[in-house]
């Protein structure tokens, strides 16, 4: 168990400095817990990484709600719709089996590499102008589709959700995380109190895991505003590389 916990807590820090910066870090954590801890269901898997994932969140939006202009009333309508959203997926989970979750997180891996890889000017947008109407149906639409996503599946939400910002609403890349950072912290709050109640968290697990990604995103929220995205951006691609090439080979080589 000692072991379990090392490796586990390594992929939280991976995940909170990773999901502080661009989102994400669901990419490492999930298919970290799923390939370390095999013997258990697939529901109490996620559960168990929601409590870190909530730690780590609000501690990054936190700071990023310090530095940029938040549209609290747009994120308010964004949040109670991705919380009951995230509640109906993590509730849908359980009945879903491994051997179909597995290669759905490798092809969304594959899939989140490819967009990253070749959108060289993520998050270097400019503010556009959408009418208020258009606005609220496309974030009404959005929190309701990722809310569910991030509670059935998760990795990624964070990500999707900057893409989704800056693409569609023109924000830029620090306003784009705060907001996808406190939409998430809403998913993950639903999703624990589905997992709670149906005692799907294993929190042996759960809470060194959680310390260990704060950390990370107090860490990586620090660097993001130093650095910039072009760095980040960079280090986002070796993980998502690094973490595809282990993941295929637990699906196609260890599983044979």
């Amino acid at each position: 168990m000692t072991q379990e916990i090392i490796i586990l807590c390594i992929a939280a820090f991976a995940a909170g400095f990773i999901d502080s910066i661009v989102g994400g870090g669901g990419l490492v954590q999930t298919p970290a817990t799923l390939i370390t801890l095999p013997q258990y269901p697939v529901a109490t898997l996620l559960g168990t990484t929601k409590i870190p994932s909530l730690l780590g969140t609000s501690i990054a939006g936190l700071q990023y709600a310090f530095k940029v202009n938040i549209r609290w009333k747009l994120l308010a309508v964004m949040c109670s719709i991705a919380l009951v959203a995230a509640y109906a997926g993590s509730k849908t989970v359980t009945l879903i089996t491994n051997s179909f979750m597995k290669p759905l997180f490798f092809l969304i891996l594959i899939l989140v590499f490819i967009y990253t890889y070749t959108k060289k000017d993520f998050g270097l947008a400019v503010e556009k102008t959408v009418s208020r109407e258009k606005e609220f149906i496309w974030c009404s639409i959005i929190a309701m589709l990722l809310g569910f996503y991030d509670g059935f599946i998760g990795p990624g939400t964070g990500s999707f959700l900057i893409l989704f910002f800056i693409s569609i609403l023109g924000f830029d890349f620090l306003k784009a995380s705060a907001h996808a950072k406190l939409i998430n912290i809403a998913t993950n709050i639903g999703s624990i109190i589905f997992f709670s109640r149906s005692e799907n968290i294993l929190y042996q697990y759960a809470i060194p895991m959680a310390v260990c990604n704060f950390t990370g995103a107090v860490i990586g929220a620090r660097l993001a505003v130093l650095k910039g995205n072009k760095f980040i951006r960079v280090f986002f691609l070796l993980v998502i590389t690094g973490t595809i090439i282990r993941f295929g080979y637990d699906i196609f080589v260890k599983n044979k």
